[in-house]
């Protein structure tokens, strides 16, 4: 395995974007590609995630990435524990990552976790066999690391004509919710991150809270009303002078849901990051959804079986974020961690421009 490189994760004034980050990140156009590799796991509570880019000369461009559901999260919030068959599944996907990794040479890498190892009682001893398992050093980020990475991967999506956005990562184990602002009288500048939260309740935590696989009016109301109410303090305290903002939201959740209201036959990216939904298409998409029974949204091919006891969830935190926030626009996010620490390796670096 390539030497670790834990980052200092400094979120500076500004989180300008890197030119055509979205764009070349998948593979659209012809960029020329240049420099040594980086490497961005997230380990997440249901997902593991890898993206690894070498800097173009205009953002840069991902040259390999990998994505698995494994709900490594998979019980805490009863047990306490990650569980043997979560661990199995984690030591198998992160197996996958550690070979691409090598394969590619990546020499700058950041291999971050997130809720479940900050609440499992046994992360330590989870840790540690990963590393002995796959020699991958996995970083226990805070809350405010993983919102600030946010903020960096998906700011470029910031309406150009915009003040500013209320910005949301719904995750498996916790939801974070961040207000960023371009600075007054500069409505031009990069947007600055201002207020966030971090609220506990993640797809994973919420459907086994309340059931994912059978979801009612009545169970997704309670949903709803659990995040509501943990939202209320910061949305109260934060949620004014909403005027020239938008909603800007990343998670399977918010990319399921355009699917749905774009009537994919199968997820497709490129149609996907930086749509925009306003009310009425996410109140449909988010209708057909709490109609489809669990079968159905297992068959459907922007869900499927790994997804299906969980989208519900998802859906009933995104409802509470936009009831808090009444903002008519969403703009969707196909990005998130994993961009934020590419870009953050690359300007420590100065391969690519501070802001």
């Amino acid at each position: 395995m390539t030497e670790d490189v834990r980052l200092h994760d400094g979120s500076g004034p500004s989180v300008g974007p890197p030119a055509a980050m979205a764009e070349e990140a998948h593979g659209r156009g012809e960029t020329r590609v240049h420099g040594a590799a980086y490497a961005a796991l997230d380990l997440g509570t249901n997902n593991c995630r890898l993206l690894i880019a070498r800097v173009s000369n205009d953002g840069f461009r991902v040259i390999d990435s990998f994505s698995r559901i494994i709900r490594l999260g998979e019980g805490i919030s009863t047990s306490g524990r990650i569980s043997d068959a979560a661990i199995s599944r984690a030591v198998g996907a992160l197996g996958v990552c550690g070979d691409k990794i090598r394969a590619k040479g990546a020499k700058r890498l950041r291999t971050i976790a997130t809720e479940a190892c900050r609440a499992a009682d046994n992360a330590d001893a989870f840790l540690d066999l990963i590393a002995r398992e796959t020699g991958i050093n996995l970083e226990v980020i805070d809350r405010e690391t993983e919102s600030t990475l946010a903020v960096i991967g998906c700011s470029p999506l910031l309406d150009t004509r915009a003040k500013g956005a209320i910005l949301f990562d719904i995750g498996g184990g916790s939801t974070e919710v961040v207000r960023i602002e371009r600075p007054a009288g500069s409505p031009h500048a990069a947007p600055v991150k201002g207020p966030w939260v971090s609220l506990p309740l993640g797809v994973v935590t919420l459907a086994e809270r309340f059931g994912g696989m059978h979801v009612t009016r009545e169970s997704y109301g309670e949903m709803v009303g659990e995040v509501a109410r943990h939202l209320a303090p910061f949305a109260a305290q934060h949620g004014h002078d909403l005027s020239g903002m938008h909603l800007l939201g990343t998670s399977g959740t918010v990319t399921t849901v355009a699917g749905i209201h774009l009537g994919l036959s199968h997820y497709d990216r490129r149609r996907v990051d930086g749509l925009w939904m306003n009310d009425a298409d996410m109140d449909r998409a988010i209708k057909r959804l709490l109609d489809m029974s669990y079968q159905d949204r297992a068959r459907n091919a922007c869900i499927g079986t790994e997804r299906a006891d969980l989208v519900l969830a998802g859906c009933a935190i995104l409802d509470a974020i936009r009831k808090a926030f009444p903002l008519p626009r969403l703009r969707v996010a196909d990005r998130g961690l994993r961009e934020g620490m590419l870009v953050e390796m690359m300007r420590a670096d100065g391969a690519i421009p501070a802001s």
